[in-house]
């Protein structure tokens, strides 16, 4: 009597060697092998003829060297999952070697199960100051696969978060299948962690996948600890003209401008602030002066007309800087009137070009302030002494002179007078007194 000797259901995984073992108790001379797939019909996989044959009908089967009746699948596709046949016919004499040997047929059936690793990991979150919202999602996996959540601490030391405020979800994909779960954590007032890990687990393949967040702080270069009337404690700070964006560290603070740092006057720029690699997210926080922070990403400015200093915030549960962004104007509206345009050089009729509208009407009033100054002063001085501003042209005196003017009787001594006092003027000029 001949016994095979078989496992009902044989497990392999995708890629891996399959092993369908079919063996004989006690081992006889083998006249024939089959094996076969069983399916809509049965599809032959394999057949052995010790006397001529050793075929195999699939490329990828062969007989195992373990007993030389079972069958091996290298490498294994999923496609090969399913019920599979092995027939062995073997000569039998009853142990009389004077009669003929008589064939015997024994077959056994068995299924193939093909396991599937997971193929690809992926983890997601969502966070609101300390509140954290992390999603793990086991793509391709045959059976699903397993999920659970680990915390590590600065120091090391790992620990399974408790199945608390879990949501698991596990979706068909063809023959495969998709695992998700999501958990909500709260990190606690001074909670320290290095990172949290999705741990995906599949048994059938004794695979172990990790899938970790590391916590990050915001950082920035060149820092120095100060005290911000805004907030209660010294935060980090710096500028950004002393980021040098030479260190690749994850976590460094980043801000951009559009169009850029330096800008012509009346030009609109948005500042935008990024942290690569920080975690949780941190939020953002910009002011300028005393007025009242605005929260975002990203800030507006609309049309600016001078240097000005912002300032952003960067803060997580982990940590918070702040850095300044100046913003400079490099020209200004009453500078066209030396435009390179004009190649240097400079017409005389447009020498007022160039000024606004402020700096005409200026030097028209101061204009008519100095005509108004003038007039008041002159006509002053004309009251104050009692005469006409405009008299006519006095005449000089006449005078007659003795020696040129013939003598005339007259009763009226005013000539004599006159001609006396002229004559004297003349001896005063000709003998100049000592």
């Amino acid at each position: 009597t001949v016994d095979l000797k078989y496992d009902d259901v044989s497990y392999a995984t995708v890629h891996q060697s399959a092993f369908l073992r079919c063996g004989m108790m006690p081992v006889q001379p083998i006249k024939e092998l089959w094996w076969f797939k069983i399916g809509a019909s049965e599809e032959r996989v394999y057949y052995y003829d010790p006397t001529s044959v050793d075929a195999a009908l699939m490329k990828r089967a062969r007989r195992s060297s373990r007993d030389n009746t079972s069958l091996e699948i290298y490498p294994t596709q999923l496609s090969d999952e399913g019920e599979y046949k092995c027939r062995i016919v073997v000569w039998d004499n009853t142990g009389n070697s004077t009669e003929p040997s008589v064939p015997i047929s024994k077959e056994a059936r068995m299924m193939l199960k093909v396991n599937v690793p997971p193929e690809k990991v992926e983890i997601t979150h969502l966070t609101s100051g300390r509140n954290l919202s992390l999603r793990c999602k086991s793509e391709g996996a045959k059976p699903p696969a397993d999920i659970l959540w680990t915390k590590t601490s600065p120091d090391g030391v790992e620990t399974e978060i408790p199945d608390l405020s879990k949501k698991r979800e596990i979706e068909p994909a063809g023959e495969l299948y998709d695992t998700a779960e999501q958990i909500f954590y709260q990190l606690e007032e001074n909670e320290m962690i290095a990172k949290i890990s999705c741990v995906v687990r599949h048994h059938n393949t004794n695979t172990t996948i990790y899938k970790n967040i590391t916590f990050v702080s915001p950082a920035i270069q060149n820092a120095l600890k100060v005290t911000i009337q805004r907030f209660a404690e010294p935060v980090l700070y710096s500028s950004i003209e002393n980021q040098d964006g030479q260190d690749n560290k994850a976590g460094l603070v980043k801000i951009s401008a559009d169009p850029g740092f330096k800008v012509p006057y009346n030009t609109s720029v948005t500042l935008k602030a990024a942290a690569p690699g920080v975690f949780p997210e941190p939020r953002y926080l910009w002011w300028v002066g005393d007025q009242t922070g605005i929260a975002g990403r990203e800030l507006r400015i609309d049309n600016l007309e001078e240097d000005k200093s912002y300032y952003v915030l960067a803060e997580n549960p982990l940590g918070r800087v702040v850095l300044e962004v100046p913003v400079h104007i490099t020209t200004s509206d009453y500078s066209q009137w030396n435009d390179s345009s004009r190649d240097g050089d400079v017409n005389e009729g447009d020498t007022t070009e160039g000024l606004d509208t402020g700096a005409i009407i200026g030097i028209v009033i101061g204009a008519l302030i100095a005509v108004l100054f003038i007039g008041f002063a002159v006509w002053y001085w004309t009251i104050r002494d009692g005469t006409q501003v405009f008299s006519p042209k006095k005449e000089k005196p006449h005078t007659i002179d003795e020696e040129t003017v013939p003598f005339r009787s007259t009763e009226k001594p005013l000539l004599r007078t006159i001609s006396t006092q002229t004559l004297e003027g003349r001896r005063s000029r000709r003998e100049p007194s000592i």
